[in-house]
């Protein structure tokens, strides 16, 4: 399957597990002392997530956050820092980790990244449309790096050999690395592939922001005040409502740990992505639970709703955590000699915003460093995290919050945001995966293009007629500079007559000796230049006799249903004529005795635009093969009944 059918294939599937891992290599990597390696590879990862923690410690993860860890070396791969992150349905987690890494080369020179999900070598599949012909998902293993910023492929030989420095099957990390550090120039990707891979991270880091949205949220004070300390945990209290099951909402009929009776109305951070999974889901809460909503025309239902639904979801953490669990896994942030060189990197990269020390602002971003330090920086290896049930009724234990100033707050809550993005109108929906295909949306016809060019339809459908097709799929024309396939039909039809035998007059018979089909076997008899003059005449009377017997079958059609629903040139110069008396008369007249030729190319547009036109609209064959192929039609605005072949 080519990384092209990969690409449409993964347009229409998602899976929730769906993860994508990254490996940091160091070059020139010479580890004559693996201690030391080791300690110089963590080194690294204190530096990278210390120096990207302005951008990774607010950001809310749909699943898990992006991550670096010592890897010994094993089986030909070399000792690295990998990560591995489950991104879930929030595709665009997966792409700020290609900026990230692709950031982190380019900040460290002398690392190089490679980045793959669980479909692969993706960031092939993203470009697919501009890879060489060579390069196949079976050839493609160990090629594809980050470097310096930008990405790298390395190319295989035409032959084995040709280059000294290329392997002929596909290398090995340690080949690949030595040929990235040493041949930097030769490896560099296209334009065209850089250019389809910075199309998906176009605007990071200042798109962080725009994948948020702010909504307020009827929620029990506990749930407001663990979102203040903790917002990343919205997260997993969406999810564990997204995927509730029946056994989860057992534990959701009598609430324990968020009783109803102290909800608040707060102001809640989500992305856009977990906002929208919260909004979808219809959900009536179970009349034991207290929870009840208001009728929807009440200006505060969405709030009630949303508040609702996050709540079972904190409740469902809980419920999964014993009452007496350890604390253990727990160790002071402060302590720790990383976190002062960590806490000063932030204010050099303004992570506080100017906020005055010890505010209250300033205390909230502080808490997030500190859980982000905990999590990412200093954690211990081998040691285990606390999973975010643990997580919430830890803090409730130990964060203190006033439920009454938390009350005072209603009425000084920031505007949530418009959440009308949710609302995609056909034409909205078009265009952005028009944009995520990395086309541009075509133009509006002007005036001067309403007589639109349809032979451009039958020129494109002949040119994808042309195209090579094996069981993998066939190719659309995509570049015009492409030498087209050529097809000579006298030398078919020599071909043909040959097959046919120089006995006429048993062409009809359906018993034929093997003896008839021996010249299949043999390329001397397809040779006609040495016919003799009797075998010339022979061929002359089975092609006469062939014609004739086509010449009947079209007259004997011409009179049916069949016959009569194609188009003939006839019937085209009838159309441009001024009076109907003329074609009434080639329809009755001389129709029934002259055959007309049927106007293929009329035939192919008609039918094209007739599929078209049934679609209304919407996607459909019809419009999806002509745009594959750079073919726009214009809408249609003839909104009559489209006229159709009577039956005799």
């Amino acid at each position: 399957m080519s990384f092209q059918r990969r690409m449409e294939e993964n347009m229409k599937l998602a899976t929730v597990e769906d993860t994508v891992e990254y490996r940091l290599f160091l070059i020139p990597d010479e580890p004559r002392d693996p201690e030391k390696h080791k300690e110089t590879l963590q080194k690294y990862i204190e530096r990278i997530m210390t120096q990207f923690a302005p951008m990774l410690v607010p950001y809310i993860w749909q699943n898990q956050p992006f991550n670096l860890k010592y890897k010994p070396g094993k089986g030909g791969v070399p000792a690295h820092m990998f990560g591995m992150t489950k991104f879930g349905d929030n595709i665009e987690d997966e792409w700020f980790i290609v900026y990230i890494v692709k950031q982190i080369t380019k900040e460290f020179p002398e690392l190089v990244a490679r980045i793959e999900d669980n479909d692969g070598e993706f960031l092939l599949i993203e470009a697919a449309d501009f890879l060489p012909k060579w390069l196949d998902p079976d050839n493609s293993a160990n090629r594809v790096f980050f470097y310096h910023g930008e990405l790298c492929i390395i190319p295989a030989p035409m032959k084995p050999g040709a280059v000294s420095w290329l392997p002929s099957k596909p290398p090995t990390i340690p080949q690949a690395l030595n040929i990235i550090s040493t041949h930097p120039e030769n490896v560099l990707a296209s334009e065209s592939i850089q250019a389809a891979v910075n199309r998906r991270i176009r605007g990071y880091p200042e798109k962080l922001q725009a994948s948020l949205h702010r909504a307020h949220c009827f929620l029990p004070a506990g749930i407001a005040a663990v979102l203040k300390q903790r917002p990343r945990l919205v997260a997993a209290g969406v999810q564990a409502f997204y995927l509730r099951d029946p056994i989860d909402l057992r534990a959701c009929r009598i609430f324990k740990t968020f009783l109803p009776e102290t909800r608040i109305m707060t102001s809640v951070t989500f992305t856009k992505c977990l906002y929208a999974q919260l909004m979808q889901q219809r959900f009536m809460p179970d009349r034991r639970s207290g929870y009840q909503l208001p009728p929807p025309s009440h200006p505060q239902y969405r709030a009630h709703e949303l508040g609702m639904k996050l709540a079972h979801g904190f409740e469902i953490l809980c419920s999964k955590c014993s009452p007496h669990f350890s604390d253990s896994k727990k160790s002071p942030v402060t302590t720790s000699p990383l976190w002062a060189g960590f806490l000063d990197s932030l204010k050099k990269n303004d992570y506080f915003k100017g906020l005055i020390e010890g505010s209250t602002q300033y205390q909230e971003r502080l808490e997030m460093a500190k859980n982000y330090f905990q999590l990412s920086v200093n954690r211990p290896e081998g040691s285990l995290a606390m999973n975010p049930g643990e997580e919430i009724l830890t803090l409730l234990q130990t964060l203190p919050f006033d439920f009454e100033e938390l009350k005072k707050e209603e009425a000084n809550l920031s505007p949530e945001d418009d959440d009308q993005w949710l609302d995609v109108s056909p034409d909205q929906l078009d265009q952005l995966l028009q944009e995520a295909a990395g086309k541009k949306e075509p133009e509006p016809l002007s005036k001067e293009d309403e007589h639109y060019d349809l032979t451009q339809v039958s020129k494109s459908m002949k040119a994808f007629i042309s195209k090579v097709s094996t069981h993998k799929g066939a190719e659309l024309p995509r570049e015009p500079s492409e030498t087209p396939i050529t097809f000579d039909a006298d030398s078919f039809l020599n071909y043909f007559d040959k097959i046919l035998g120089p006995r006429p007059h048993e062409s009809d018979s359906d018993d034929q000796d093997e003896e008839e089909f021996e010249c299949l076997d043999s390329d001397d008899d397809l040779d006609f230049e040495t016919q003799e003059p009797g075998e010339e005449a022979s061929v002359k009377g089975t092609l006469d006799d062939l014609k004739s017997y086509m010449a009947q079958m079209d007259r004997e059609l011409a009179h049916t249903s069949i016959g009569k629903s194609f188009a003939t040139q006839k019937q085209m110069e009838s159309l441009s004529q001024t009076t109907s008396n003329n074609s009434d008369e080639e329809h009755t007249g001389a129709g029934g005795s002259v055959m007309t030729p049927v106007d293929v190319d009329l035939n192919l547009v008609s039918n094209i635009l007739e599929s078209y036109s049934s679609q209304a609209g919407l996607a459909g064959p019809a419009s999806n093969l002509l745009q594959s192929m750079g073919v726009q039609l214009p809408d249609n605005t003839d909104h009559r009944p489209t006229s159709k072949p009577t039956k005799d």
